[in-house]
Formats: C-alpha cells, structure tokens, sequence
C-alpha cells in the first residue's frame, strides 16, 4: 500500500487536445465559405447561375420581352420624355399639354394619329375631351426607336383609366416611314385626314 501512495500511476487522460491554430483555421474557412456562399449561391434558387449572383442580377439583364416588359419600359420612356409635359398621372398641365388620361385621341380604335404626334410633331388646336388646346408638341422620332415609341404608345393607351390594345414596333415603323420628311401636323383638321 505504501508503493500506491509514494508512487501512484500516471493518469492517462482521455481528451483529444487540438492545437488551437487549427481551431482558427477551421473557424476561417468556415467564415470564408459563409462568404463565399453568400455572393455567389443565389440562395439555391433554379433561375440564378453562374455568372449572376442573384435573382435581381439575372432579371436586369433579361431581354425585353413581352406585355409586361413592354409596359415597363414604356413607363420609364414615357416618363424620361413625356412626364414633363403630360405629368406622370396623365392629367396634363393647364395651358402647356392636354390630358392623355381618358383621352379620345388615347383611346382611339387605330394608334396610327396617336403615333404620328410624337414622331411629326403637333402645332395649332386640338380639342381633348371637350377642351380646346393650342400648344405645340415639338417631333420626338430622332430621340425614340420604334420600339421605344411603342412602349409608350402602350403604356399611355393602358394607363390612368385607357384601355386601348398595344402597339407594336412594326406599327410604328410603317407610320415612321410613311410620315418622314413631312411637317409637324397643322392642328385637328390635319389630324384627322389621316387614315386610321
């Protein structure tokens, strides 16, 4: 009993000890895969792969395409170019534009007068639902593609109340070159010998 007290077995101990430099490298990588995982996963979602990073990075680079995008685009045209005048709620300003919301020349059956406005131009009276306007419209075709023109075209003729079918970018190529070189558009009267 004497051996046992003045010479007692070593403890053997049975924890694993890990260097703690192993510790903050396994601490690092697993940060830098949060990382990683973070900026290039797109959060597991089908639509989203290499090289974008995530479902808004895809859509903005998707083409234009469609009712939807059509009408987005025109909104944003429309407000660059016409939002001004016509105000973004289509009411138009007093004495410097007429109205576009509920508009008979908006909402007519044929784009083809509706179109030839921005690309000619418009000088002289009009009357717009009831109400006698004398502005001048200065011609938009340089600044606009025919597809732009058609987005907003589109957009007006769908907006603020309008229910009048899209236009398309055919449409208003065929108005384009049926109208080129000619003066602005003389008021009403001329307006209305074009043929819808």
């Amino acid at each position: 009993m004497n051996d046992e007290i003045s010479n007692p077995k070593p403890q053997t101990s049975t924890a694993l000890t890990v260097p703690i430099w192993i510790i903050a490298l396994m601490l690092t990588l697993i940060f830098l895969g949060g990382v990683y995982f973070d900026h290039h996963s797109g959060w597991f979602n089908p639509k989203v792969y290499a090289p974008y990073k995530n479902a808004e990075e895809l859509a903005f680079y998707q083409p234009l395409s469609g009712p939807g995008q059509l009408l987005a685009m025109g909104k944003s045209k429309y407000e660059q170019n016409c939002g001004t005048c016509h105000g973004t709620d289509g009411m138009g300003k007093p004495g410097q534009a007429p109205p576009l919301a509920g508009s008979e020349w908006v909402n007519a059956k044929d784009f083809k007068r509706l179109a030839q406005i921005p690309l000619d131009g418009l000088n002289g009276t009009i009357h717009v639902k009831g109400q006698e306007w004398n502005a001048s419209m200065a011609a938009m075709a340089a600044g606009l593609s025919d597809a732009d023109l058609a987005g907003v075209l589109t957009y007006i003729r769908s907006s603020w109340g309008n229910k009048a079918e899209p236009v398309t970018a055919d449409g208003v190529k065929s108005v384009r070159a049926a109208v080129a070189g000619k003066p602005a558009i003389n008021g009403e009267t001329q307006l209305k010998t074009i043929s819808e």
